[in-house]
């Protein structure tokens, strides 16, 4: 009850943007289980094209450390918990729908025993927007999808 009443202090815009941001999470997440990943970051781009999801004059006034914290605010209460691509390529959609720059970024390292372990992140104005980790550098990036033919 708590987190509800929290919910409704927050303004009709940080109000528009968690629905947004839960909704398009939630989408991203169904899409990674049952897109191919080409397919779907062919669906992202189209989304992120201005007046998709808003008028043209809302989408100037959000911030990128407003979706940042969007993301983070939406993520615990998504079913079954969300990993970092999910939250990276929703943070990547709503940044550039926003007119910020973001980089996603994927890297990988390896665990003990062998295993291959990846991760995602948002960098934004040369640093990590989401997806820190104290071990960050341990995963080497893989080259950016940025000008990638879909």
């Amino acid at each position: 009850m708590r987190r509800l009443r929290s919910f409704f202090k927050l303004n009709r815009g940080e109000r528009h943007l968690l629905i947004i941001t839960f909704i398009l999470l939630a989408a991203i997440r169904l899409g990674l289980w049952l897109l191919p990943f080409r397919n779907l970051l062919k669906f992202l781009q189209k989304i992120r094209k201005p007046n998709f999801l808003l008028a043209a004059e809302d989408k100037s006034q959000i911030s990128a450390s407003k979706i940042v914290w969007a993301v983070n605010a939406a993520s615990p209460y998504m079913p079954g918990g969300v990993k970092c691509l999910a939250r990276a390529l929703t943070t990547q959609v709503l940044m550039s729908y926003h007119g910020h720059t973001p980089e996603l970024r994927i890297g990988v390292a390896k665990k003990e025993g062998g295993k291959l372990e990846a991760h995602a992140w948002i960098e934004y104005q040369g640093r990590v927007a989401i997806g820190n980790l104290p071990d960050l550098s341990r995963f080497i990036p893989l080259p950016s999808l940025q000008g990638v033919k879909l």
